[in-house]
Protein backbone atom coordinates (compact mmCIF):
# COMPACT_ATOMS: atom_id res chain seq x y z
CA UNK A 1 0.00 0.00 0.00
CA UNK A 2 2.69 2.05 0.83
CA UNK A 3 4.84 1.57 -2.27
CA UNK A 4 1.76 2.43 -4.36
CA UNK A 5 1.24 5.75 -2.52
CA UNK A 6 4.88 6.64 -3.63
CA UNK A 7 4.69 5.19 -7.33
CA UNK A 8 1.76 8.09 -7.56
CA UNK A 9 3.51 10.80 -7.08
CA UNK A 10 5.66 10.28 -3.97
CA UNK A 11 4.15 12.94 -1.73
CA UNK A 12 2.31 11.01 0.85
CA UNK A 13 1.36 13.04 4.13
CA UNK A 14 -1.13 12.79 6.56
CA UNK A 15 -2.02 16.23 8.07
CA UNK A 16 -4.70 14.39 10.64
CA UNK A 17 -2.08 12.54 12.38
CA UNK A 18 -1.22 15.37 14.20
CA UNK A 19 -4.80 14.83 16.06
CA UNK A 20 -4.03 11.41 17.19
CA UNK A 21 -4.03 11.06 20.86
CA UNK A 22 -1.30 8.85 22.05
CA UNK A 23 0.08 7.28 25.15
CA UNK A 24 3.42 8.60 25.92
CA UNK A 25 5.18 5.48 27.41
CA UNK A 26 4.97 2.49 25.08
CA UNK A 27 2.46 1.81 21.95
CA UNK A 28 0.03 -0.18 24.43
CA UNK A 29 -4.27 0.73 24.85
CA UNK A 30 -5.01 3.88 26.07
CA UNK A 31 -6.93 3.48 29.62
CA UNK A 32 -8.65 6.44 31.88
CA UNK A 33 -5.21 6.24 33.74
CA UNK A 34 -2.84 6.01 30.41
CA UNK A 35 -0.62 9.02 30.16
CA UNK A 36 -0.75 10.66 27.08
CA UNK A 37 0.27 13.51 24.86
CA UNK A 38 -2.99 15.38 25.38
CA UNK A 39 -2.58 15.12 29.05
CA UNK A 40 1.08 16.73 29.21
CA UNK A 41 0.16 19.35 26.86
CA UNK A 42 -3.27 20.18 29.22
CA UNK A 43 -1.05 19.67 32.20
CA UNK A 44 1.49 21.86 30.32
CA UNK A 45 -0.77 24.53 30.15
CA UNK A 46 -1.93 25.00 33.28
CA UNK A 47 1.66 25.15 34.69
CA UNK A 48 1.71 27.90 31.94
CA UNK A 49 -0.97 29.79 33.61
CA UNK A 50 -0.08 29.11 37.17
CA UNK A 51 3.35 30.80 35.92
CA UNK A 52 1.94 34.13 34.75
CA UNK A 53 -0.44 34.59 37.13
CA UNK A 54 0.81 33.47 40.25
CA UNK A 55 4.88 33.97 40.18
CA UNK A 56 4.87 36.48 36.99
CA UNK A 57 3.32 38.68 39.56
CA UNK A 58 4.63 37.33 42.19
CA UNK A 59 6.79 40.98 42.94
CA UNK A 60 3.85 43.14 42.56
CA UNK A 61 5.48 46.04 41.88
CA UNK A 62 5.00 49.66 41.19
CA UNK A 63 7.06 49.24 37.77
CA UNK A 64 5.51 46.34 36.69
CA UNK A 65 7.53 43.19 34.61
CA UNK A 66 6.73 42.05 31.55
CA UNK A 67 4.78 39.23 32.59
CA UNK A 68 3.11 41.60 35.55
CA UNK A 69 2.14 43.46 32.55
CA UNK A 70 0.94 40.91 30.66
CA UNK A 71 -0.98 39.12 33.82
CA UNK A 72 -2.43 42.42 35.14
CA UNK A 73 -3.85 43.77 31.32
CA UNK A 74 -5.36 39.83 31.11
CA UNK A 75 -6.86 39.99 34.33
CA UNK A 76 -8.44 43.64 33.23
CA UNK A 77 -9.66 42.73 30.15
CA UNK A 78 -11.44 39.46 31.32
CA UNK A 79 -13.19 41.59 34.52
CA UNK A 80 -14.43 43.87 32.45
CA UNK A 81 -15.58 41.66 30.14
CA UNK A 82 -17.56 39.92 32.52
CA UNK A 83 -18.91 43.10 34.04
CA UNK A 84 -20.36 44.40 31.18
CA UNK A 85 -22.04 41.80 30.14
CA UNK A 86 -23.40 39.87 33.54
CA UNK A 87 -23.06 43.07 35.75
CA UNK A 88 -22.15 43.90 38.94
CA UNK A 89 -23.70 40.29 40.36
CA UNK A 90 -21.66 38.50 37.69
CA UNK A 91 -18.50 39.46 39.13
CA UNK A 92 -18.39 36.79 42.01
CA UNK A 93 -17.88 34.37 38.94
CA UNK A 94 -15.19 35.92 37.50
CA UNK A 95 -12.46 33.36 38.89
CA UNK A 96 -14.02 30.65 36.98
CA UNK A 97 -14.34 32.76 33.71
CA UNK A 98 -10.84 33.55 34.16
CA UNK A 99 -9.74 30.05 34.25
CA UNK A 100 -11.72 29.26 31.37
CA UNK A 101 -9.88 31.92 29.28
CA UNK A 102 -6.41 31.65 30.40
CA UNK A 103 -6.49 27.67 29.99
CA UNK A 104 -8.06 27.96 26.50
CA UNK A 105 -5.40 30.60 25.41
CA UNK A 106 -2.21 28.95 26.77
CA UNK A 107 -3.47 25.16 25.15
CA UNK A 108 -4.39 27.12 21.53
CA UNK A 109 -0.96 29.04 22.10
CA UNK A 110 1.37 26.13 23.29
CA UNK A 111 0.22 23.94 20.57
CA UNK A 112 1.64 26.37 18.25
CA UNK A 113 5.14 25.30 19.13
CA UNK A 114 6.94 22.33 17.37
CA UNK A 115 6.70 18.39 18.12
CA UNK A 116 3.32 19.90 20.14
CA UNK A 117 -0.17 18.75 20.82
CA UNK A 118 -3.42 20.80 20.60
CA UNK A 119 -5.53 19.60 23.26
CA UNK A 120 -8.02 22.13 22.03
CA UNK A 121 -8.49 20.13 19.07
CA UNK A 122 -9.98 17.38 20.53
CA UNK A 123 -13.35 17.77 20.74
CA UNK A 124 -12.94 15.32 23.61
CA UNK A 125 -11.60 18.13 25.61
CA UNK A 126 -13.57 21.14 24.28
CA UNK A 127 -16.76 19.08 25.16
CA UNK A 128 -16.12 18.80 28.81
CA UNK A 129 -15.39 22.61 29.11
CA UNK A 130 -18.78 23.32 27.25
CA UNK A 131 -20.64 20.97 29.02
CA UNK A 132 -19.37 22.12 32.19
CA UNK A 133 -20.59 26.00 32.04
CA UNK A 134 -23.54 24.80 30.64
CA UNK A 135 -24.28 22.45 33.68
CA UNK A 136 -23.04 25.36 35.90
CA UNK A 137 -25.21 28.59 34.10
CA UNK A 138 -28.23 25.66 33.94
CA UNK A 139 -27.94 24.89 37.92
CA UNK A 140 -27.40 28.76 38.63
CA UNK A 141 -30.33 29.76 36.88
CA UNK A 142 -32.76 27.77 38.48
CA UNK A 143 -30.91 28.57 41.88
CA UNK A 144 -30.84 31.93 41.51
CA UNK A 145 -34.67 32.07 39.81
CA UNK A 146 -36.29 28.88 40.97
CA UNK A 147 -39.13 28.48 37.89
CA UNK A 148 -38.95 32.38 36.86
CA UNK A 149 -35.76 31.12 34.94
CA UNK A 150 -38.16 29.37 32.44
CA UNK A 151 -38.99 32.53 31.59
CA UNK A 152 -36.23 32.42 29.43
CA UNK A 153 -37.40 30.25 27.03
CA UNK A 154 -40.91 32.52 26.78
CA UNK A 155 -40.74 35.44 24.37
CA UNK A 156 -43.54 37.62 26.00
CA UNK A 157 -43.29 40.28 24.23
CA UNK A 158 -44.53 38.00 20.46
CA UNK A 159 -47.71 37.54 19.95
CA UNK A 160 -49.61 35.38 21.70
CA UNK A 161 -50.08 32.68 18.97
CA UNK A 162 -46.36 32.64 18.15
CA UNK A 163 -45.10 32.19 22.34
CA UNK A 164 -45.35 27.96 22.23
CA UNK A 165 -43.56 28.20 18.87
CA UNK A 166 -40.91 30.50 20.15
CA UNK A 167 -40.78 28.21 23.01
CA UNK A 168 -40.09 25.05 21.34
CA UNK A 169 -37.56 27.11 18.99
CA UNK A 170 -35.97 28.67 22.64
CA UNK A 171 -35.44 25.23 24.28
CA UNK A 172 -33.84 23.33 20.96
CA UNK A 173 -31.41 26.02 20.61
CA UNK A 174 -30.47 26.35 24.64
CA UNK A 175 -29.75 22.45 24.24
CA UNK A 176 -27.79 22.92 21.17
CA UNK A 177 -25.64 25.74 22.95
CA UNK A 178 -23.12 23.20 24.41
CA UNK A 179 -22.55 21.75 21.04
CA UNK A 180 -21.86 24.74 18.87
CA UNK A 181 -19.78 26.22 21.66
CA UNK A 182 -17.28 22.62 21.58
CA UNK A 183 -17.09 22.19 17.95
CA UNK A 184 -16.70 25.74 17.52
CA UNK A 185 -13.32 25.72 19.32
CA UNK A 186 -12.19 22.64 18.14
CA UNK A 187 -13.44 22.61 14.48
CA UNK A 188 -11.07 26.04 14.33
CA UNK A 189 -7.99 25.08 15.91
CA UNK A 190 -7.92 21.64 13.42
CA UNK A 191 -8.34 23.81 10.57
CA UNK A 192 -5.49 25.82 11.01
CA UNK A 193 -3.30 23.27 12.43
CA UNK A 194 -4.08 20.89 8.97
CA UNK A 195 -3.80 23.71 6.62
CA UNK A 196 -0.07 24.05 8.06
CA UNK A 197 0.60 20.49 8.02
CA UNK A 198 -0.37 20.19 4.26
CA UNK A 199 1.73 23.10 3.52
CA UNK A 200 4.30 22.09 5.21
CA UNK A 201 4.12 18.58 3.59
CA UNK A 202 4.55 20.42 0.18
CA UNK A 203 7.64 22.26 1.02
CA UNK A 204 9.18 19.02 0.71
CA UNK A 205 8.80 19.66 -3.34
CA UNK A 206 11.51 21.65 -4.74
CA UNK A 207 9.27 23.91 -7.06
CA UNK A 208 7.04 24.34 -4.73
CA UNK A 209 8.54 25.05 -1.45
CA UNK A 210 9.16 28.75 -1.55
CA UNK A 211 5.53 29.02 -1.93
CA UNK A 212 4.51 26.67 0.32
CA UNK A 213 6.89 28.60 3.59
CA UNK A 214 5.64 31.98 2.48
CA UNK A 215 1.85 30.11 2.79
CA UNK A 216 3.10 28.69 6.33
CA UNK A 217 4.23 31.55 7.84
CA UNK A 218 0.99 33.55 6.63
CA UNK A 219 -0.86 30.75 7.86
CA UNK A 220 0.77 30.32 11.26
CA UNK A 221 0.73 34.86 11.48
CA UNK A 222 -2.90 33.69 11.56
CA UNK A 223 -3.43 30.93 13.53
CA UNK A 224 -1.32 33.08 16.45
CA UNK A 225 -5.02 35.44 16.18
CA UNK A 226 -7.06 32.73 15.90
CA UNK A 227 -5.75 31.48 19.43
CA UNK A 228 -6.68 34.74 21.50
CA UNK A 229 -9.66 34.80 19.61
CA UNK A 230 -11.36 31.35 19.60
CA UNK A 231 -10.40 31.68 23.59
CA UNK A 232 -12.06 35.04 23.55
CA UNK A 233 -15.06 33.50 21.61
CA UNK A 234 -15.29 31.14 24.15
CA UNK A 235 -15.14 33.17 27.56
CA UNK A 236 -17.43 35.98 25.76
CA UNK A 237 -20.35 33.26 25.32
CA UNK A 238 -19.49 31.62 28.82
CA UNK A 239 -20.34 35.16 29.45
CA UNK A 240 -23.81 35.71 27.64
CA UNK A 241 -24.91 32.43 29.34
CA UNK A 242 -23.95 33.61 32.48
CA UNK A 243 -26.28 36.49 31.86
CA UNK A 244 -28.92 34.35 31.20
CA UNK A 245 -29.04 32.66 34.10
CA UNK A 246 -28.67 35.71 36.51
CA UNK A 247 -31.12 37.74 34.16
CA UNK A 248 -33.59 35.46 32.45
CA UNK A 249 -36.58 35.99 30.54
CA UNK A 250 -37.25 38.23 27.16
Amino acid sequence: MAAAEEEVGGLVFHPMDQFIVKPLFGDGPISWYTPTNAMLWMALSALAVIALLVFGTRGRAIVPSRSQSIAELTYGMVRKMVEDITGKEGLKYFPYVMTLFCFILFANALALLPMSFSPTSQIAVTAVLAFMVFFFVTILGFVKNGSHFLGLFWVSSAPAAMRPVLAIIELISYFVRPVSHSIRLAGNIMAGHAVMKVFAAFAAVVALAPVSILAIVGVYALEVLVVTIQAYVFTILTCVYLKDALHPGH
